[in-house]
Formats: C-alpha cells, structure tokens, sequence
C-alpha cells in the first residue's frame, strides 16, 4: 500500500517517556495502522529533512474501560520510535517542556 508521507505519520506521541527519550536522540510518532518501517523512516526524512539511523514499531494493545454498567474498549493503535543520527534534532519537539 502506498502512503504519502503526511499519510504515514499521524501525531506526534507527547508523554513523559517519549519527552525523556528525546535525550537519547528518539522520537516517537503515530503512525498509519498500514504503515511499516521503510515508509516510517523515508517518511520522517522527507518531512523533517534529517537522517533516521533505527526505526522501532510498537502495537499499543486496546484498554477495556467503563463507565457506569457500560462496558467497552479503548482502540488499539500503532506507535514508532524513530532514533535519529548523531547531531539532528526535529525542532518541533524542541521547545517543548512536560
């Protein structure tokens, strides 16, 4: 299946862990149920003119909830962690603070 890259990624992913892996030079992202790694990193390239050195996909599981007698579930959805070459950075992340 053949994404355009604004397709591909959908969010940035903001938590505590992700802004702590920034650190490390890791960006996470959430990306198209359909996308997979090499579209993930030529993605990332294309949109935020850097070079990806590892691409890592995660398959968050659905959560059950409740509310009340209602039962149901939280959707699933796909996360990527992109680590970036030594010296970039995407700005966007940059500034920032959790």
């Amino acid at each position: 299946m053949s994404l355009h890259p604004n397709e591909v990624l959908l969010a940035p992913v903001v938590s505590e862990k992700s802004y702590s892996l920034i650190d490390d030079n890791k960006y996470s992202f959430r990306i198209h149920p359909d996308a997979h790694k090499t579209q993930v990193r030529q993605a990332v390239e294309q949109l935020f003119d850097v070079k990806v050195q590892r691409v890592n996909i995660v398959k968050v599981q659905s959560k059950p909830k409740r509310r009340g007698i209602s039962k149901g579930m939280r959707p699933g959805w796909k996360k990527a962690i992109v680590q970036l070459a030594e010296g970039e950075s995407i700005e966007i992340f940059e500034g920032a603070q959790v």
